[in-house]
């Protein structure tokens, strides 16, 4: 359908239309509006040179953060690079650092600006830079969740636990229940500890890493799961599900580790004769099974980093980082390829751009702060508290 003949309909887009193109705001949401003001044009071709001009001028008041799966255009302005939460820490260790500069998405910004001090100022270069996964577990969601776990006489029981990959709302309702967060590094640790306070547990907002982490780490069964769906009542589970339940899984996943199939595995070891298949813990259930290693970010990159001379590798995670990968260790004669013939963005996370970073510098470098990420102090209270928790996992 043409503009033209959407326009003879008067047909309106939606709120939700307007929100997915990052037009509109949801407060509720982990994604925002476009920047303000005019970005660079894309085909500038001075932009490099801006942004270090930028970075330059600001010195050590600026201190970048590049998560693994940014674009190449853009990590090349990382102070550091790595997963989010390292990020955060990395932010905090930086006092000195007037201006946080995050290009991750959404949450992984509100995450810095828990952690570090009152004095510094955490910026995301595009405010619609969000997260698919954060997105499908919202503060509201999770209380009627807790309704429905006291109706079921169980709530005392419950111990939630939430992915690091969610907003500081959801990390804030975890620290109100006693509960804790995790990495998905660090999750068996985290899960064994949330045992020990109670007999079950609210895994959320990705269910696939609190299956595969209570099956394949803690010897649980798939009976022992049940999911969670915050868009039926009930979350589409019975009371009996609930108290026969040993981990309560959030329906949430990855958008793009949830792609990943048996399918996509099978092929790859059709065609590529002796591959180790890795794979990212996001990964549905099934693939994980039939992967050679599983594994955080982290633990990919130092697989490859140890792997030996003329390995074969297939990696089941965001194509920017395997590419990066591939090209990194392709004089090592180690050969790395995607594990989807698909390619496979993180897309929100690849709205953070050099026109953005560009822009974002250039505003700081000017004295205008631009894209501010501040969570209000009540979440940020309750948030750190979960943190905290994780923190001190043996």
């Amino acid at each position: 359908m043409t503009t033209a003949q959407t326009q003879e309909l008067d047909v309106q887009p939606t709120p939700l239309a307007l929100l997915l193109l990052g037009r509109e705001a949801d407060p509720a949401s982990e994604r925002g509006v476009d920047c303000p003001g005019d970005l660079p044009s894309p085909s500038d071709p001075d932009l490099v040179a801006r942004a270090r001009a930028a970075k330059e001028k600001l010195g050590d008041k600026v201190f970048v953060l590049g998560h693994h799966y940014q674009r190449d255009e853009v990590i090349q302005f990382a102070d550091v690079t790595g997963d989010s939460f390292k990020l955060a820490r990395d932010a905090a260790a930086r006092p000195e650092a007037e201006y946080i500069v995050f290009c991750g998405v959404h949450f992984m910004a509100e995450s810095a600006d828990i952690l570090t001090s009152d004095d510094q100022k955490v910026v995301l270069p595009d405010l619609a830079a969000g997260c698919s996964m954060a997105d499908m577990a919202t503060a509201e969601q999770v209380a009627e969740c807790w309704d429905v776990l006291t109706e079921a006489g169980i709530a005392e029981q419950v111990v939630p636990v939430s992915y690091m990959n969610s907003s500081a709302d959801i990390k804030a309702v975890t620290g109100k229940h006693g509960g804790t967060i995790c990495t998905s590094s660090n999750a068996k640790r985290a899960l064994d500890w949330a045992f020990e306070q109670g007999e079950k547990v609210l895994f959320l907002p990705d269910q696939h890493l609190g299956r595969n982490t209570a099956v394949r780490d803690m010897g649980l069964s798939l009976e022992d799961c049940v999911v969670y769906n915050p868009h039926k009542p009930n979350g589409g589970l019975t009371a009996e599900e609930l108290r026969g339940a040993k981990m309560i899984l959030w329906r949430g996943h990855c958008s793009v580790h949830g792609r990943f199939s048996l399918d996509s595995v099978n092929d790859v070891r059709a065609r590529i004769p002796g591959v180790n298949v890795l794979v990212h813990p996001e990964c549905t259930h099934e693939v994980v099974a039939a992967a050679d290693y599983v594994g955080s970010t982290e633990y990919i990159i130092k697989a490859l980093e140890a792997a030996p001379a003329g390995s074969k590798w297939a990696i089941g995670t965001e194509l920017n980082l395997v590419r990066r990968l591939a090209n990194r260790f392709a004089a090592e004669d180690k050969e790395i390829v995607f594990l989807d013939k698909t390619v496979c963005f993180c897309s929100t996370m690849n709205r953070i751009d050099l026109p953005h970073l560009v822009w974002a510098l250039e505003s700081l470098a000017e004295g205008t702060l631009v894209n501010r990420i501040e969570v209000d102090k009540e979440t940020e209270a309750f948030a750190k508290l979960a943190l905290e928790r994780m923190l001190a996992l043996p």
